[in-house]
């Protein structure tokens, strides 16, 4: 689990001597467009529910299954930002004041969640998707905490955040399960879509250069044979030893070269560099994944262009 410094909210209770710059936003699961979304949050105002979510990814979803009824934010919805080196505002811990529902990755991957969490003693509703999820076993040191890639796990998400709504609003609690509904149809026809590449592609070796995509691989039965040296020092930060890097290149030629490499848009280093660049002269195809929406898109269209795009580079 990568334990790169994700926060730097030592003095996160005296907000108003922080000079960072934090970033909401929210959308939708067919695009970016959501509910409304403001650091200030406030629903007693609006008669909206609050949310706030660590990253756009849960923020969108919400959106979308609250639709009117919901005001969210997203804390970090930019997807050049690497979530693991995100740092807060003062604006930030606001919204979580005011919410009544909140939302974090869990595993490790966005502590600054209990880090605002603790520092504003809220009293809201959590999901941890981590834990809801069921992934994560006592004892896995070598966890992937990138669950938003599990479309099983998301489908819990999906029921479990209509549920936590029409706690909160039971008037509308039929508006909200239908929205959900329609969301895991959706979820659902991505899973049809990873069946029926197992079918074809299972056990195709593959390499990333962070398991950010890697429930994903799991469900088309794709085999990661990326050295674990070089993808655990890329996630934590450290430095890569000089025998990892070397075997990580050696993939990308010979005679069963790995059939696509998958590389963190919103993390680079000179030796992920190296590993894209080997890629690509021996015309191993380069498939980017981020770890939030990216613009324009919601979840189920950003999820669907990174099925479109592991299936033409498997095709070769």
């Amino acid at each position: 689990m990568r334990q790169r410094a994700l926060i730097a909210l030592a003095a996160v209770a005296g907000a108003a001597a922080l000079g960072l710059t934090g970033c909401s936003s929210s959308g939708g699961a067919g695009g970016t467009s959501g509910s409304g979304s403001s650091a200030s949050g406030g629903s007693g105002s609006s008669g909206r529910i609050d949310v706030v979510a660590s990253t756009n990814v849960y923020g969108g979803l919400v959106s979308t299954i609250g639709g009117s009824h919901v005001h969210v934010t997203s804390i970090l919805s930019d997807p050049s930002q690497d979530p693991h080196s995100f740092e807060a505002s003062p604006r930030t811990q606001l919204a979580v004041s005011h919410a009544d529902l909140l939302i974090e990755n869990g595993g490790g991957y966005d502590s600054y969640m209990e880090t605002l969490r603790d520092s504003t003693k809220s009293k809201a509703d959590l999901i941890d998707v981590v834990k809801l999820s069921g992934l994560q076993k006592a004892g896995d040191d070598d966890f992937n905490e990138h669950v938003f890639y599990s479309y099983p796990t998301m489908v819990r998400f999906v029921s479990r955040v209509a549920t936590e709504l029409g706690q909160e609003q039971p008037t509308h609690k039929g508006s909200f399960r239908a929205n959900a509904a329609r969301v895991t149809k959706q979820l659902q026809g991505l899973e049809a879509q990873t069946a029926a590449l197992k079918q074809q592609d299972a056990g195709d070796r593959v390499a990333y250069t962070e398991p950010v995509p890697g429930y994903l691989f799991d469900a088309i039965g794709l085999r990661n044979v990326t050295p674990q040296d070089f993808s655990e020092a890329i996630e934590e930060g450290d430095d890569v030893p000089p025998a990892a890097l070397n075997d990580t290149l050696q993939l990308f030629s010979g005679k069963d070269p790995v059939k696509l490499l998958a590389y963190n848009d919103q993390t680079s280093s000179p030796e992920t560099e190296q590993v894209k660049s080997a890629a690509r002269s021996n015309h191993v195809p380069v498939v980017g994944v981020t770890e939030t929406l990216p613009s324009g898109k919601g979840y189920i269209a950003w999820q669907q262009s990174n099925i479109d795009a592991v299936k033409k580079a498997l095709a070769g």
